[in-house]
């Protein structure tokens, strides 16, 4: 019998590419690869790269030469380079990164199993030549769902898949292998961007948006909950836009409780919203639907009018202000992130002290800052204005210490509160969980103070006795669960 071929795949950048591998991770196990973690232990290792900023560019070509140093000391054979960054630069990434051995498009992946046999072989397949994938669909969203069979949408693989290609535990199984055990997971709720957000160069790499069906996200979901998973976490460009090209603009209204009821899930979170896009029913389900995290990742940018509408979006500080009052006027405790750019061309002082004023009257939970980089093909990038580097860099570092100093206050305003809290570590460092108003990764977690009869992926109700930063400590209410021994019996 033939040695069976073996793959790994390395993962950068955001859930959205998390999702990508997992369905990139089902196509080859359907195929007969053998998954591995540990790159060196894999013929070929898969690198998902990301595009979107530079220090991710430099992170995904990092790994890229990482993996290629295994080459020759190992069974490492191949290193290939798949992804954001692999769709958008193509060849011009192929011409400047010769240790990948392959250099694959989003096009590739219906036949990635090919792709990586004749690599493996000596092979050589041609690196594509990067295109404006918004120009992939019909204008009008309407009429996207008819062309989208024929369009490569990574991570919108059909559930219904014929026998013998889906993984081997149920009907509904989607075209999708886990690559690790965690108790939450991503589940692509779209793709794309309509949006001309003039900072950003996502919409001609991932194209135009277009919704998954219910149905598939539907049974998706049911298969993780399956897998064991608790939380799952809804994932796109713009989650906000969910439905218009399906003639429903509310649809994740109706999902959403859809969701919260499926059997053996504990939590629904939504990221990605858009606050020009936010609805009054939208804002009402997510604040008021059990198992629905009461979770607000909103993409403000900016606060001040100036900078946004150079940025080719909408709103200012008091309409922020009061997006953030009408929701926890409904939900006290919600959990509220966003991203801010500095040093944006043209940016003043005033505009930064806006920026300020907004940012210490919004108590957010989590804030991400960034300085302002021209991107390559952004309607910004032609601008004049630009400010000199040193000074994006001050700014950078002026209202990243502000950030830190607000979201510390407001996780102390989180003292005496009961979280629900999913555990996600137990070991010898302590039992460390996340809270609703937390998202993985981005926005702190919680410590518990005892975790006797805690294991992963269970939730337990706990009362916030200190923070640690961003980070909160919570001691775990009697009752608020059953043992993992008296669960077994």
């Amino acid at each position: 019998m033939p040695e069976r071929r073996t793959v790994a795949l390395v993962t950068l950048g955001c859930a959205r590419n998390e999702v990508d591998s997992e369905e990139l991770a089902g196509r080859l196990e359907a195929d007969g690869w053998d998954l591995v973690e540990d790159a060196s232990d894999a013929d070929v290792a898969v690198v998902n790269t990301c595009g979107f900023v530079d220090a991710a560019k430099k992170d995904s070509v990092d790994a890229l030469l990482e993996a290629n140093d295994l080459k020759g000391h190992g069974r490492t054979q191949a290193v290939v380079a798949v992804g954001c960054m692999a769709e958008r630069y193509g060849k011009e990434l192929a011409e400047a990164l010769p240790e990948a051995d392959g250099v694959l498009g989003f096009d590739d992946y219906a036949v990635i199993s090919d792709r990586l046999q004749t690599i493996l072989n000596g092979g050589i397949h041609a690196a594509h030549t990067p295109r404006d994938r918004r120009k992939l669909l019909p204008i009008s969203p309407a009429e996207r769902q008819e062309s989208a069979a024929d369009v490569a949408l990574p991570g919108h693989a059909p559930v219904d898949l014929p026998e013998g290609l889906a993984p081997a535990s149920g009907p509904r199984a989607p075209l999708r292998r886990r690559l690790d055990g965690a108790p939450v997971a991503s589940v692509k709720l779209a793709s794309g961007c309509d949006r001309r957000c003039t900072f950003c160069a996502i919409p001609s790499f991932r194209g135009s948006f277009i919704s998954r069906r219910p149905s598939d996200v539907l049974n998706e979901t049911r298969w993780l909950a399956e897998q064991g998973v608790k939380e799952i976490m809804l994932v796109s460009e713009n989650n906000t836009s969910y439905g218009k090209d399906l003639g429903d603009i509310r649809l994740l209204e109706s999902l959403l409780p859809e969701l919260a009821a499926v059997d053996g899930l504990e939590r629904v979170r939504v990221s990605y919203l858009q606050p020009a896009e936010m609805r009054p029913g939208l804002i009402d389900v997510l604040t008021a639907t059990p198992k629905v995290a009461p979770y607000f990742d909103l993409s403000f940018q900016h606060s001040a009018p100036d900078v946004l509408r150079a940025m080719r979006r909408f709103g200012d500080t008091d309409r922020f202000l009061e997006l953030l009052d009408t929701i926890r006027s409904k939900a006290p405790e919600a959990g509220v992130r966003s991203n801010f750019i500095v040093g944006f061309p043209g940016e003043s002082e005033a505009d930064l002290a806006e920026l300020e004023r907004f940012l210490t009257h919004a108590r957010l939970d989590a804030i991400g800052v960034f300085g302002y980089s021209d991107e390559e093909g952004t309607e910004a990038a032609t601008y004049d204005g630009k400010l000199d580097v040193d000074v994006v860099a001050e700014r950078l570092a002026r209202v990243s210490r502000l950030a830190e100093q607000l979201v510390s206050q407001r996780a102390e305003e989180r003292l005496g509160e009961t979280v629900r809290v999913l555990v996600e570590s137990v070991d010898e460092e302590g039992v460390y969980g996340r809270g609703a108003h937390q998202a993985p990764e981005t926005d702190g977690q919680v410590l518990l103070t005892s975790g006797e009869g805690l294991s992963v992926g269970r939730m337990v109700e706990a009362k916030v006795v200190g923070t640690e930063g961003v980070d909160l400590v919570a001691e775990p209410l009697q009752g608020s669960f059953v043992p993992d021994e008296e669960a077994a019996r």
